[in-house]
């Protein structure tokens, strides 16, 4: 802090007293070169220290002028909030739902485009400050602010007005601090930082309101407790030494407290969550009489002061403008030092010389290592941790990854410092890696962690290399000057956040530079990777328990802690030999060199239009074309979908289609590596949908490869200089290469470990069931599973050819390349599929049941993890198929219903009754059939109370819609219009979105403009219309599915008695085939 305190006020321009701020600078923030935003610095009398980003492209359309949207906000004050807030939740899920079973997309416009505004505030205070006698206190704290203050007492104020007014708001709790942000439309920013401010001025913090939030937190815990990552973390901090500040009740990779009013993109978003606390450690507080009221006052009173806080306002006003808001609304914040708490440590964090063996809830196998490292927060212009983590992590000819992989012991490995506070703390870094094991992997575990310091060893001998951290300099500067533009509420919790690690001047670059070369330091580091500074851990479902197993209290696990021989030590302190396959990296070749953006030297075109434009169409290949000339940077994004011969006739072709995926990707990590050397794949796997994702981020070309029912789907993109050589090379490889024995068999073990996976997190398994209802095409997890097992190597290999002999492609070439360049990919493609056309009527087309006039179906399943408390219900209500142009209207219908209800649903379910964690409702779209959807997750009620409660909450919403005063309606239809014309705030964003409506055969690449424009002829009636007819039970239109898992402490027997009320689907086959579907669209 004193280093970033001598920064600014050497760099600062004006200093000022008399309007509360006592310094300001203009010149402090180094900025990319492409950044049109303007940034100042400044600090207020109360020692409190702000960041204000002007962005010209918020106001950009001149649609109003800043003076009329100023009125209209005072005025809005005048006319006080709705009685709604929304604080729709997210799940710790990791299996996200199909593509094509979605939620309706609410953005982007292509014409009229605006950009919302933006704050964050991070406070220097997080779990680490957690007392011991009551801890999760510092996540509690956070909960309660959102809960009314002295001047906004209603407790759904600030929510309540994000939400009539586009907006959102989240929050995180760190190990040493807490981040508060939100987004609005542009013209609402103040309004929204008067009832932001008070968080941290006047909170009322109501024992009622603790009472009630209390159960909120504890649904938050109990979402976690089968979760291997939050479990092994826990396992961590459990057996750390006493005393430290992870000796506590911790754990991480969880949903935080989250507000999502608006969710544009994704079902659930993933917050990580250092310290939640569940109603046990608090209420172990209360018992021993601890005053909570009175802690979490003192908690805010001793650390939620000015000298603590880093404040990111983005907007379209002038940056003067901007601070007098900062300075009017945040001024009366408490003074308080900038000394931010300090924690002390003695000795190691573990115990040396120890394994831990922790039972696993899924079926994997992980081998877990860690190595304590200083802290190195002030060393961040070297980045020599991010230097061994590069070479530990690599997965090259030569690597780790490589060597394992070739013996067939491990399938991923993952190397570095993880951005989480827990492993970057003041206190020290915790550098990790992570290997997932196969099956002998498991048996081999000690030979595994020899060849790790085989290979430490090799980088001691051969010596820091400067060559090696040019390129990963190189990358980072070029990264940074080309950086792509994130959603605002993000990108202002990211600069708040690093406020607190970085001096301003590098509060954007310092993620990103790499300017001092340190051999020693690197030297240095590597001297803290010995035996004795390592903890081992083993998390496998192979875990048998014994008389030595241990219990660790909050998540239940069991864990046994066995002493590593001191002859292993020996031996891994010092390796007799260095074998001869592990090698340092070759360099590469392939890092970008041509930035030129062509969009700098076209005239009017092709390239000046505002959609793609179709530049091929034939029956082998339709390729779709737009040249950027939005964001003018140097990156192209190429998607292609590859219809495959019979890929999808059967459950056997699924499967083999499936494996040759797979491996095709097992391929290319090692054959792209040769040619490209330094490439540090990583793989993803979706277990629900066949997702995998290769990622060539060191080169920053990056290629996933996924399956789609009969489809391949290839994409290619990033800097556009080396992407047609890296098409050319995976395609060449897709084409040719035949699997081999040894691949075969782990990879299809892998396989067989991601079906046991699947559904084994009840909301997964409630999409999934779901789906399977409305999918005419739906192969069971368990069916694939059984015949997966019978399959070959003879198979795959006869299958292959077939495979291949007929082929349709549909791509999309967007971003920094010209129409000629477009072509010659397509050609790329022409060339190495030499290949007949499938025609239409042999592609593989999907099928959604169409339910039956005034259905109310149900169908019961228990959860698949026997250990799991969480009950869901889903209760989806089919609307109709799109309908060409006059499906516009019916999608701004269920829009606007959703913006409407999604807040009251939220209040009502979750913070008034408190069912559980996890309350939603959002519109659903299944292959291009509208569909509905409220969803409910608990822990302590059973799927038919969930129902009865869900089914209340939409009896009320008659009385909800009708009582709407104008105004409202209206603010409502404003916010759902700005979320509809939101600017795309990246290439990435805008190539997704013009991909969705490739995928879907739809091609209106201006959907949301249109949708914008028919929602200016909505009315309350016919949204009060629209609401009778689908979803009220007594019209016939009205079709209801609820998909009821129920939870392993509830009995799916009570179901039995509501036979009559409802149909229970038993015989799913049997109710398919009797059914009749929608004609395919897509």
């Amino acid at each position: 802090m004193a280093g970033q305190l001598n920064f600014l006020n050497a760099a600062c321009e004006k200093i000022m007293g008399a309007n509360g701020c006592i310094w300001s600078s203009d010149d402090a923030v180094i900025k990319s070169p492409n950044d049109r935003r303007l940034y100042r610095v400044i600090q207020l009398e109360n020692r409190l220290c702000a960041l204000l980003v002007h962005d010209p492209e918020i106001y950009s359309d001149d649609s109003k002028t800043l003076e009329n949207t100023l009125d209209e906000e005072d005025e809005d004050e005048e006319e006080g909030a709705s009685d709604y807030a929304d604080e729709d939740e997210e799940s710790e899920e990791d299996e996200d739902e199909d593509e094509d079973d979605e939620k309706a997309e609410k953005g982007n416009g292509t014409s009229s485009q605006t950009k919302k505004a933006a704050a964050a505030m991070c406070v220097g205070i997080g779990s680490f400050c957690d007392p011991v006698e009551a801890q999760g206190l510092a996540h509690f704290l956070e909960h309660m602010l959102f809960m009314g203050s002295t001047e906004f007492p209603d407790e759904n104020e600030y929510d309540s007005y994000l939400s009539k007014h586009g907006g959102s708001s989240n929050a995180y709790t760190e190990s040493e601090h807490t981040c508060y942000h939100f987004e609005v439309k542009r013209e609402y920013l103040k309004g929204a930082l008067m009832r932001f401010s008070q968080f941290f001025i006047s909170p009322l913090v109501k024992m009622e309101a603790m009472e009630r939030e209390v159960l909120a937190v504890d649904s938050e815990f109990n979402q976690a407790l089968q979760n291997d990552d939050c479990r092994l973390q826990q396992l961590q901090c459990h057996t750390s030494v006493d005393g430290h500040p992870l000796n506590k009740f911790f754990w991480g990779k969880l949903a935080s407290f989250h507000f999502v009013i608006i969710c544009l993109n994704c079902l659930y978003e993933m917050l990580f969550s250092l310290n939640v606390g569940n109603k046990k450690s608090l209420a172990d507080a209360m018992e021993k009489g601890i005053n909570l009221h009175e802690q979490i006052l003192k908690l805010y009173g001793d650390y939620y002061h000015g000298g603590l806080m880093k404040l990111v306002v983005i907007g379209g006003e002038p940056l003067d403008m901007l601070e007098s808001w900062v300075v009017e609304l945040f001024a009366n914040v408490r003074k308080g030092s900038g000394i931010k708490p300090e924690f002390s440590i003695k000795g190691p964090i573990w115990k040396a010389g120890k394994l831990y063996r922790l039972e696993a809830v899924k079926d994997v196998h992980i081998l877990d290592l860690t190595w304590t490292l200083p802290c190195l927060r002030q060393d961040y212009l070297k980045k020599s941790e991010d230097y061994l983590a590069h070479l530990m992590g690599h997965e090259g000819k030569g690597s780790l990854h490589s060597f394992l992989k070739a013996r067939g012991w491990a399938t991923s490995i993952a190397a570095g410092v993880s951005d989480e506070g827990m492993h970057r703390s003041s206190l020290a870094y915790i550098f990790g890696m992570s290997i997932h094991l196969t099956d002998s992997g498991l048996g081999k575990i000690f030979d595994i962690i020899g060849f790790v310091y085989q290979y430490l060893k090799l980088l001691r001998e051969f010596s820091p290399q400067e060559w090696i951290f040019k390129e990963l300099q190189d990358i980072g500067n070029m990264e940074f000057r080309f950086a792509e533009e994130q959603p605002q509420d993000d990108y202002a919790a990211e600069l708040a956040a690093n406020l607190l690690v970085y001096p301003a001047e590098h509060v954007i670059y310092g993620d990103y530079v790499y300017k001092e070369w340190d051999k020693e330091m690197i030297k240095n580091l590597l001297g803290f990777f010995t035996p004795e500074n390592m903890r081992i851990d083993v998390v496998s479902k192979s875990f048998k328990k014994s008389e030595d197993s241990l219990y660790e209290p909050w998540f239940g696990s069991h864990y046994t802690e066995e002493d590593v021989s001191p002859s292993l030590m020996k031996l891994w302190r010092d390796p007799p030999e260095i074998d001869a396959s592990l090698q340092l990296p070759s360099k590469n070749e392939f890092i970008p060199l041509d930035f030129s953006v062509r969009a700098n030297n076209t005239s009017d075109g092709p390239g000046n239009v505002s959609s793609p434009i179709c530049i091929i169409d034939e029956p082998l290949i339709k390729f779709w074309y737009k040249l950027d000339n939005t964001f003018k940077l140097p990156r192209a994004n190429t998607y292609f979908r590859i219809n495959l011969k019979e890929a999808y006739d059967n459950v056997k072709s699924c499967l083999l289609t499936e494996l040759f995926i797979n491996l095709l990707k097992d391929e290319l990590n090692e054959i792209i590596y040769q040619v490209i050397h330094v490439w540090n794949f990583r793989f993803l796997l979706d277990k629900n949908y066949h997702f995998l994702c290769l990622q060539a981020s060191v080169a920053k070309l990056e290629t996933s490869v996924s399956f789609f029912s009969d489809k391949l789907e290839l994409k290619v993109y990033g800097f556009n200089d080396k992407l047609p050589v890296l098409l050319s090379k995976v395609l060449a490889v897709a084409k040719s290469f035949l699997p081999t024995d040894e691949r075969f068999k782990v990879v299809k073990e892998d396989m067989e470990r991601t079906l046991k996976n699947t559904n084994m997190k009840p909301l997964s398994h409630s999409s999934y069931l779901r789906l399977q209802v409305l999918c005419e095409s739906f192969y069971d997890v368990d069916e694939k599973l059984w015949v997966l097992n019978d399959l070959s190597l003879a198979d795959l290999k006869t299958f292959i050819p077939k495979l291949l002999s007929q082929l349709f492609i549909e791509g999309i070439c967007h971003g920094n390349l010209l129409e000629e360049e477009a072509i010659h990919i397509s050609n790329i493609f022409k060339s190495n599929f030499l290949v007949l056309p499938i025609p239409v009527e042999m592609r593989h087309q999907e099928h959604v049941i169409c339910l039956p006039s005034g259905a109310n179906l149900v169908r019961d399943v228990s959860v698949k993890n026997k250990c799991e408390t969480n009950s869901v219900v889903e209760l989806y209500f089919q609307i109709e198929q799109e309908n060409g142009i006059e499906s516009i209207k019916l999608k701004a219908l269920v829009d606007l219903f959703d913006e409407i209800v999604e807040e009251p649903c939220f209040n009502q379910l979750r913070t008034k009754e408190q069912l559980g964690y996890v309350v939603e409702s959002s519109p659903r779209i299944t292959y291009r059939v509208f569909g509905f959807c409220f969803c409910v997750q608990s822990s302590k009620y059973n799927p038919i109370y969930l129902q009865e409660r869900i089914d209340n909450f939409i009896s009320s919403l008659q009385e909800l819609l009708e009582g709407l005063d104008d105004q409202s309606f209206e603010n409502y239809k404003s916010g759902l219009t700005a979320k509809l014309l939101e600017k795309d705030p990246s290439l990435t964003y805008e190539t997704n979105r013009f991909w969705n409506q490739i995928i879907d055969k739809r091609y209106m690449f201006d959907l949301s403009q249109k949708e914008a424009e028919e929602l200016k002829n909505v009315n309350k009636k016919d949204i009060i219309e629209w609401f009778n007819k689908y979803l009220v039970q007594s019209s016939p239109k009205c079709r209801r599915l609820a998909v009821r898992v129920w939870g392993c402490n509830t009995d799916m027997k009570e179901a039995e008695t509501q036979a009559e009320s409802f149909q229970i689907i038993k015989d799913l086959k049997a109710f398919k085939t009797s059914s009749n579907f929608y004609p395919s669209l897509c």
